[in-house]
Order: structure tokens, then C-alpha cells, then sequence
């Protein structure tokens, strides 16, 4: 069984983090590091939800500005997080590792579609669950999507692994001077202005009380130094 104060997470990484070295799509390298973390704390005892975006293959607002009409330009980013979802998937099944993926637009032969009590049935088997397509309606990103999917499952935390160490005053690619916070609040955050998820899903974390932690995932071994109770990353609460 898992030391971890975190028994349920939910897991977001960004479509453009697959990229690895790439310049678009899924970099084989980036996608066997994230699969081995995260089935290193899968077997840690920690029951795993996972929502990948699509932007390694199309952003639906990007697209709007380059001619594709906005509602179908966010449908077609929907199907590009299915397309990172099967190719998880298939690599936690490759290691011999249980991986239902879950749509939010029907399309059975590919995945099943979204159902609180199936996905907390398979959670409590130990099955890594990847949610897709997003919530299914266009509008809202998967940063909305892991959100809401972790307090529908119950999640003590959502983990957004992102390529840097967590949250800071500034960008800390562009300004060598920026402060990392180890804690922050959800307050704070709007305060500074800070860029840390959109505002539909920092408002639901919020005003449910859903701890959000930024971390490094590209740093090798930090998801499971993470769970195990590590300072890693930026905590935000209220």
C-alpha cells in the first residue's frame, strides 16, 4: 500500500509536452518517461486518472485563427487528446498494465464512453483511467476537463505536470529573476495574475476546495518523489 497522503490523483499533461524533442506529435522517448512514472506510482497503491490534451496536434482556438470555425476547430482538438489517449494507453498495456480510456463524445470501438460509477469501479481495481475528447462540448479545455473529471472521481489532488518546476512570479523561461512559489493560494494566484490554468477550471478547484499541484513531470522521477511527500513543485490551495 501507498505511504502517500494521496490515495486518488488526477493526472493533466499537456498535448505539447508528448512532443518531447518533436515538433509535433508524440516523441517515443517522452512518452515511455511519462507511461514509466506513472506506472511507478501506480504500483506505489496510487489510483490514477489521467487527462492529456491535444495541442502536439491541434489547438481548437489556434485554429480559429487561421480560418477554422471555432466550435469545429474545438471538436477537432478533442480528437487529437483520443489520439494521445490510445497511444498511452497502449503503452501502459504494452507493460502489462490494466488502462481503460474513457470519451466524452461517443465512439465506442475506440474508447467507452464517460461514466462516473464504471470509472470509479475501475479505479478501485487499480486501472489506470485516461479521459478524452475533453467534457465533450466546445469551449472548454482540458485544463476544465481534469478539473472537473477530478472532483467527479473524487481526486485528492490535481497534479498538472507541466515542463517547468512549478509556479513562479513571472516566466521563468523569458526572466531569469523569477521566484518559484513552494505555496501559493487560489487568491494570490488571481491576484499576480498568473498563468496557471484558465479561469473556468482555477474557479472550479476553488470553489471545491481541489488542491492543484504544478510540478516538472519531464524531470525523471519527480511524480513519484511527489506522491511519496516531497517539496516538489507549487502547491496552490485556498
Amino acid at each position: 500500500m501507498s505511504k502517500s497522503k494521496y490515495q486518488r490523483i488526477l493526472l493533466k499533461l499537456s498535448g505539447e509536452s508528448l512532443m518531447g524533442q518533436e515538433s509535433q506529435g508524440i516523441d517515443p522517448l517522452q512518452l515511455h518517461n511519462y507511461t514509466e512514472q506513472i506506472i511507478a506510482a501506480r504500483n506505489a497503491g496510487i489510483q490514477i486518472g489521467l487527462v492529456v490534451g491535444g495541442g502536439n496536434f491541434f489547438r481548437g482556438i489556434s485554429g480559429a485563427g487561421q480560418g477554422v470555425d471555432r466550435v469545429n476547430g474545438d471538436y477537432m482538438g478533442m480528437l487529437a487528446t483520443v489520439i494521445n489517449g490510445l497511444a498511452l494507453q497502449s503503452a501502459f498495456r504494452k507493460e502489462g498494465i490494466p488502462c481503460n480510456l474513457y470519451t466524452s463524445i461517443r465512439m465506442e470501438p475506440v474508447g467507452e464512453l464517460w461514466n462516473r460509477h464504471k470509472v470509479l469501479d475501475a479505479l478501485n481495481q487499480n486501472h489506470i483511467c485516461i479521459f478524452t475528447s475533453g467534457t465533450g462540448n466546445p469551449y472548454f479545455t482540458t485544463d476544465t476537463t481534469a478539473a472537473l473529471r477530478a472532483l467527479e472521481i473524487g481526486a485528492d489532488a490535481l497534479l498538472k505536470g507541466t515542463r517547468v518546476d512549478g509556479v513562479y512570479s513571472d516566466d521563468p523561461e523569458k526572466n531569469p529573476d523569477a521566484k518559484q512559489f513552494t505555496e501559493i493560494t487560489f487568491n494570490e494566484v488571481i491576484q499576480r495574475d498568473l498563468r496557471v490554468m484558465d479561469q473556468t477550471a482555477f474557479t472550479l478547484c476553488r470553489e471545491n476546495d481541489l488542491r492543484v499541484i504544478v510540478f516538472n513531470m519531464n524531470q525523471k522521477g519527480n511524480l513519484q518523489r511527489l506522491i511519496s511527500g516531497d517539496n516538489i513543485g507549487t502547491i496552490i490551495t485556498n
